[in-house]
Parts: structure tokens; sequence; C-alpha cells
């Protein structure tokens, strides 16, 4: 699902404007990359958790050449998916029971 898409789909959930959930969405996204880039944490309960994450300096290696580089130290975005979210995701579909023959 592209951004498009999403517009789309929660302007129908919600019985808005596609206009106005885009202006929504695009806040929402510009609010959290603006905490997230201060190094904040972006919290949605049930959702889950915006936040930088330091990834550590490290020895990589060149593919082509198979020489060792060095990767410098970074700033990374990081996302951690609510329980609610996971359990959503990782839902099994119930099972059919099969039903019991005749004779």
């Amino acid at each position: 699902m592209n951004k498009k898409e999403l517009v789309v789909a929660a302007a129908a959930k919600a019985e808005m404007s596609q206009a106005s959930i885009e202006k929504a969405l695009k806040g929402i996204i510009e609010a959290t990359v603006a905490e997230v880039a201060k190094k904040g944490k972006v919290q949605l309960i049930g959702f889950g958790t915006f936040e930088a994450r330091e990834r550590a300096a490290r020895t990589g290696k060149n593919p082509q050449t198979g020489k060792p580089i060095k990767i410098a130290a970074a700033t990374v975005p990081a996302f951690k998916p609510g329980k609610a979210f996971k359990e959503a995701v990782n839902a099994k579909p119930a099972k059919k029971k099969a039903a019991k023959k005749k004779k």
C-alpha cells in the first residue's frame, strides 16, 4: 500500500475527505520526523514507537575487493511495533471444523 492508497482507505474508514486525511497524515509525518531527528521518541500505544537509535562504528567488507572498510557510527531511525500491532499481524485465521459425516 502506498501513501495515496493509505489516504483513500483512511478517508473511507473515518468518513472524511481525502484532502483532510492527506493534510493530517502530512502533519503526523512531519511531527514524527522532527521529534525523532531531535533524538526523541514518538509512542503510539497499540501501534508502536518511532525513535532514534545509535549504531556503533564497525568494520565491514568491500564486496568487490574483499578488503575491510571502516563504517562510521550513525544515528538511524527505528520503529518498534506495539503489542496490539504484533498480535494483529500474527493472528492466525480460525480453522474450520470438519463436518461430521452422516452414515
